[in-house]
């Protein structure tokens, strides 16, 4: 079982992976802002959506990513710098 540090770390990295630095860092603004309950926010984030369709979206984006060499940052042109 990981430790809470090393899930906040992960959980960090797959943001940043995922939304690039500048997006991860609004991410996280975002939810310190306003009052968030993540288990209700996961209950309706894929309502109505198929697991084929969540799959097909899913498959579009990481490939995406690949045609592109990585997550791009938003706030720059390029692959993320790690």
């Amino acid at each position: 079982m990981m430790t809470d540090t090393e899930v906040k770390i992960k959980g960090v990295q797959a943001l940043t992976e995922s939304l690039g630095r500048v997006g991860a860092e609004r991410f996280i603004a975002l939810i310190q802002r306003e009052p968030f309950d993540y288990t209700k926010w996961q209950r309706t984030l894929w309502e109505g959506l198929s697991v084929e369709e969540i799959s097909g979206n899913a498959m579009r984006i990481s490939e995406s990513l690949t045609e592109h060499g990585g997550p791009v940052d938003q706030g720059h042109s390029g692959p993320i710098e790690k």
